[in-house]
């Protein structure tokens, strides 16, 4: 086993969980986890026995597990070769930012309907501080993706929250294009410090707004980075 397999180790956590439900949708999501969280890179090949022995699930559940993360966008099938995980294109940006324009804002107009819990919000922003003052800017990039999480857990709805985690998913397989992680992450968490501000003070129209730019901002910087 390679170092870069170290994602593969970890997944072991997971084995009583998977073991337990004995499901596609498990072994799914403790893939989409290692996504989420920057273990599982674009172009990484996924071994079939590796994850069977890690997880201790069948090759048809983890076949199951593959197509659902493959209609996910996060996976794709190579003929001849086997599975990796995906590397998303322009084009998956646009749709992306489009969708996320969409979902984020919404949750920050249902949240000022009434009384919000902001803190899950305050400790992904105390997780990317942390990890800054580490000099750890893939840690900062999981922290923000963990921010926009909680961003839309907001809203208190099931179905937010699922699809949120799979647009952030993609989401975290596009970020590795950045070729220096710390000038694409750093500028985000005061953004992030600022957007819990407003929302501490209950100026929701503001963080929305504040928000559309912030998204007009990172795409563009994703956009140019694919296409230099």
């Amino acid at each position: 086993m390679t170092t870069t397999d170290g994602w593969l180790t970890s997944l072991t956590a997971d084995r009583d969980r998977v073991g337990r439900e004995s499901t596609a949708n498990r072994v799914a999501e403790a893939l989409r986890h290692r996504i989420i969280e920057g273990e599982l890179v674009p172009g990484t090949r996924l071994s079939e026995e590796g994850i069977c022995a890690a997880l201790g699930v069948s090759r048809n559940t983890l076949r199951e597990a593959f197509r659902l993360l493959s209609h996910e966008r996060l996976l794709e099938h190579v003929f001849n070769r086997g599975v990796f995980v995906r590397s998303p294109s322009p084009t998956d940006v646009r749709e992306l930012y489009r969708f996320r324009r969409i979902l984020e804002p919404a949750a920050l107009r249902l949240a000022a309907r009434g009384p919000v819990d902001l803190g899950a919000l305050r400790a992904a922003v105390d997780e990317g501080v942390s990890s800054a003052r580490e000099a750890d800017w893939p840690g900062v990039g999981t922290a923000n993706i963990h921010f926009h999480q909680r961003l839309g857990q907001l809203t208190d709805s099931a179905r937010m929250d699922e699809t949120m985690t799979q647009l952030l998913a993609e989401l975290r397989l596009v970020f590795h294009a950045m070729a220096d992680p710390h000038a694409f992450h750093q500028p985000y968490l005061p953004r992030n410090q600022h957007l819990l501000h407003l929302l501490e003070e209950g100026r929701f129209a503001e963080a929305e707004e504040s928000l559309l730019e912030y998204l007009d901002v990172a795409e563009r910087q994703l956009l140019d980075a694919m296409s230099g």
